[in-house]
């Protein structure tokens, strides 16, 4: 069990620097909710929602307030809603969705993520009842997010599922055009999926998991960005050699300082609502504000321009240092836990694009080393439905080949052409739209449809 007092000085000194507490999530399997008559159905699972939930907000409030650290965001992510789907119409998903909406904002939580389906070795009736219903689903709730397991190292990658995600998401956006297709942000398409990721918009409760947990999402760019920059200066004025290898340090120090704020005040929350206490995540999740950006900690490493030669180095480098720090801090880490960078919630990275410094290629190369994948990338609204699912192919190809978690966040904007600039505000951020370039040279190989057979790495049994 943590100390008090072992964290308050970290908390003092770290207060000024965008240290929260990202996302608290509860996590809340309603499988028991499921019943032929839908009706029923979104009665049981408002319910459950309600009364596991009702004071979430209220409790994330007091804990952050006694210590001074915010509690960003809270979040609900329920068992995956194509288990309770099964049997039923696109018509009763949206019931469902619009029950999970109704709740979420009941709770006065922020999103309820779960209206997910994993598909990465077939596509079952529940799934695609899920997928079907999408559109309509996220265009016309504010806080249902879903995500899609369309990989995993096990199974391989299932190209029929990205073929008809690749349609799929176009229609979302469409749907949305009011708000710049910004509905497309509340799906996640990913290759092995985390049971228990406290991230929107992938948060969901994984089959496993206990009846009911606190998740905790940590965050904190800009604490290890002047953890570094403070560092630098004082090697500068000592004139003492500061290698690539002290910088990691102190990227480790850091990341053991956050991680034991975030599972401080997770625990508390958790015995306060006398619930299980799950797991930290370590993600390094960044936010349109200035000083609180992983393209800033890139570029304080070093690198002048995000994107340049060494930005892939950088970012494996900050991602292992972030991990190893966290683990050494606390022996409930889970979730994704590394570095993210969504384009358009790091205004960094958003002007790195901008500037043409930071292109596709280059972003999905540094994928490759941090956590996710592509992530709130704005690509112009005509891109072809087979380009988007080889985009999202090449995605699930790192992740199935690596054994590690990869996802794509594609927004396609509505009439929105590479270069125009969209802002959805708030912690969504801004970004210029992205080239895509070789525009539908892979539409023979995405409509050969099928499975990517599982590598030989999945035989490691």
């Amino acid at each position: 069990m943590l100390q008090t007092d072992e964290v308050l000085s970290t908390i003092r000194m770290l207060h000024a620097e965008h240290l929260d507490v990202r996302a608290v999530t509860l996590a809340l399997n309603i499988n028991d909710c499921a019943s032929a008559n839908i009706d029923q159905m979104c009665k049981k699972v408002h319910h459950k929602i309600l009364s596991r939930a009702h004071r979430l907000v209220e409790v994330c409030d007091e804990v952050g307030g006694k210590y001074g650290i915010p509690v960003t965001n809270k979040r609900i992510a329920i068992s995956p809603a194509a288990i309770l789907l099964a049997g039923h119409t696109p018509s009763a998903a949206i019931k469902l969705a619009q029950t999970l909406d109704q709740a979420a904002e009941e709770c006065r939580v922020d999103f309820v993520g779960g209206f997910s389906a994993l598909v990465q070795k077939g596509i079952s009736a529940g799934a695609q009842t899920v997928i079907d219903a999408l559109p309509e689903v996220l265009a016309s709730t504010k806080r249902v997010c879903s995500s899609i397991n369309a990989a995993s190292r096990k199974a391989g990658i299932n190209m029929d599922a990205l073929h008809r995600l690749g349609h799929i998401i176009p229609q979302i956006a469409n749907a949305d055009s009011a708000n710049h297709g910004f509905a497309a942000a509340k799906l996640v398409v990913f290759a092995n999926i985390p049971d228990d990721n406290p991230f929107m918009a992938g948060a969901y409760m994984g089959m496993g998991e206990p009846e009911a947990a606190i998740n905790i999402g940590v965050s904190g760019p800009g604490v290890v960005d002047s953890a570094l920059k403070r560092r630098i200066a004082a090697a500068r004025e000592s004139g003492k050699k500061l290698t690539l290898s002290d910088l990691a340090e102190e990227i480790k120090i850091s990341s053991f300082r956050v991680t034991r704020v975030g599972e401080l005040i997770g625990r508390e929350v958790a015995e306060r609502l006398e619930t299980a206490f799950g797991i930290v995540d370590l993600s390094l999740a960044p936010t349109p504000t200035v000083g609180d950006s992983i393209g800033e900690i890139i570029k304080t490493l070093g690198i002048e321009k995000v994107g340049a030669p060494g930005s892939t180095a950088a970012i494996a480098m900050l991602n292992d240092a972030v991990k190893k720090g966290g683990l050494f801090a606390s022996s409930s880490v889970g979730g994704l836990s590394g570095a993210f960078i969504p384009v358009s919630e790091d205004a960094t990275l958003a002007d790195a694009v901008n500037c043409g410094h930071l292109v596709l290629e280059k972003l999905e190369a540094m994928t490759s080393v941090c956590s996710v994948g592509l992530d709130m990338v704005l690509i112009p609204g005509d891109t072809p439905p087979a380009t988007i699912a080889a985009i999202m192919a090449d995605e699930m190809a790192i992740g199935v080949i690596n054994n590690k978690t990869t996802a794509t966040r594609l927004v396609p904007i509505p009439g929105g052409k590479a270069g125009d600039r969209v802002n959805f505000g708030g912690l969504f951020g801004a970004s210029p739209v992205l080239e895509i370039r070789n525009i539908e040279a892979s539409t023979q190989f995405v409509h050969f449809g099928g499975r990517i057979p599982a590598p030989l790495q999945s035989l490691g049994n």
